[in-house]
């Protein structure tokens, strides 16, 4: 399709790696990070030092601490913030946006407070600021940004309730080596994209144990039951969680070397704390404060979660990694 200008908000690793693949699609990127200090340091030396150093970055990627000039003569708007910081963001970056733009997340999380996925947070700040915008729409399935940053193969979804606002995105990103569907199902991809991280976490927590094989095929098989049962009670068609944003994030997440959710829960295996952990991992493990989310949600909503509300007593209450595991298996047995 034709060269556009893409703003890309966000300039962690994922933000950068999707900036690199509009760019090798021939699209000019305004790429924007909080940091004055980062962005100069990337644009004197055409890489993020910080989050994929060996990565040239091509002239098409225009890095950016002005949420202005990021968004300047940009129709495509792609979010990729942390999900804790872009109820901030998006309302700071919504006077630039013009009303007929489009507009992808690429976040994979769920606001604490509301309980909101990022459409849903999207849709309501528009709906506030008095509505007339494109329904948002969002992007999901096995990526690490280290592979697709150096353009290794793999395949997303791209979903929105508007199916052909999703193909023009499908054009945007789509590539031989970066495979995009579309699905109409945005709760289901959202719910799916945000959860994986919770079951990535108790994966790693289990792996950092000492636990085997039997146990991590386990503990995915069940992670993938209950992010079913939630997002059906929430909406969502069963099949998605058995897609490139169910299953596919999901395997990816808690068993890849380069999962920061995986990396946390061997981390918590070991006696770290979220502090230490922090300073450890230099990025956000999204998984965390999903939990809190999703413990709260799978409660409002009446679903079974005991995985999740595991993890939270790990994460929030203080309990043992060996004490929850240890509940876990004591469980009731049950029909599958």
């Amino acid at each position: 399709m034709a060269s556009e200008r893409i703003a890309v908000i966000g300039a962690g690793s994922w933000g950068t790696a999707l900036a690199l693949q509009l760019a090798r699609n021939g699209h000019v990127v305004g790429l924007w990070g909080h940091s004055p200090e980062r962005v100069a340091a990337i644009q004197n030396s055409r890489r993020n030092e910080q989050y994929l150093p060996d990565i040239d970055l091509p002239k098409n990627i225009l890095a950016t601490a002005s949420l202005a000039e990021a968004a300047r003569d940009s129709r495509y708007i792609c979010l990729v913030t942390p999900s804790h910081g872009l109820r901030r963001i998006y309302q700071k970056l919504q006077p630039y946006i013009e009303k007929n733009s489009f507009i992808v997340s690429a976040i994979k999380g769920i606001e604490n407070e509301t309980l909101f996925t990022m459409s849903r947070l999207i849709e309501s700040l528009n709906a506030e600021s008095g509505g007339g915008y494109n329904p948002p729409a969002v992007l999901s399935g096995p990526s690490f940004a280290w592979e697709v940053a150096r353009a290794m193969p793999t395949a997303t979804t791209i979903g929105c309730v508007d199916l052909a606002i999703a193909a023009r995105w499908q054009r945007i990103f789509g590539a031989p080596g970066f495979r995009v569907y579309t699905s109409g199902d945005v709760i289901g991809l959202e719910l799916s994209a945000a959860l994986k991280n919770i079951i990535a976490i108790a994966t790693g927590i289990c792996d950092g144990l000492g636990y085997g094989s039997n146990t991590r095929a386990a503990l995915i098989t069940r992670g993938l039951a209950e992010i079913t049962r939630l997002g059906v009670a929430m909406g969502a068609n069963s099949t998605t969680f058995l897609g490139l944003s169910g299953v596919g994030d999901l395997i990816l997440t808690c068993t890849g070397a380069l999962s920061r959710n995986r990396r946390t829960g061997l981390m918590l295996a070991e006696g770290k704390n979220l502090e230490e952990i922090h300073q450890c991992l230099q990025m956000v493990a999204e998984g965390i404060k999903t939990t809190k989310s999703a413990f709260f949600l799978a409660r409002k909503m009446g679903v079974e979660m005991p995985i999740v509300e595991q993890m939270h007593q790990i994460l929030y209450e203080g309990k043992s990694c060996a004490a929850a595991a240890r509940d876990l298996l004591m469980r009731e047995p049950k029909p599958e």
